[in-house]
């Protein structure tokens, strides 16, 4: 059986590969496991907004997906799901260059709903870049 962490890299890897999804090809999954996964980024020009900071598309993106990731590794996973709401609190910018981390945890996965939260931050200073809620209706 795959561990929590090579569980996480192969979905990414498959969500990667297709459609929008490709825009995180370059991101590295870190660990993973028990409704929990981390990522990392170095933020490239391809990744920055016209302000020359990360984009506010890609940080959604990442909210999304990294939640989903940690959220498939929680003991009640049952599917990917589909996105109900998702919200990002965009707090300071990430510049070319610089590496974030990106947090994601469950915080409930019950019968319908999961309740999924991320924290983006800046690797080198800890300064928290971004804050998402991601709530994912998992039902049958």
């Amino acid at each position: 059986m795959a561990s929590g962490r090579q569980l996480v890299e192969m979905m990414a890897k498959r969500l990667s590969s297709q459609g929008f999804d490709r825009v995180l090809s370059k991101m590295k999954i870190i660990s993973g496991g028990e409704g929990k996964c981390t990522a990392e980024l170095k933020v490239e020009e391809e990744h920055q907004n016209i302000g020359g900071t990360l984009h506010g598309g890609m940080t959604a993106t990442m909210v999304d997906i990294v939640s989903t990731l940690a959220m498939m590794t929680h003991e009640k996973s049952k599917s990917p799901g589909v996105t109900v709401d998702l919200h990002v609190t965009y707090l300071k910018g990430a510049k070319v260059g610089e590496d974030i981390v990106i947090e994601a945890s469950t915080l409930k996965a019950g019968k319908n709903l999961a309740y999924l939260h991320v924290d983006i931050i800046n690797k080198k200073n800890n300064e928290l870049i971004a804050r998402g809620s991601h709530t994912k209706f998992v039902g049958v």
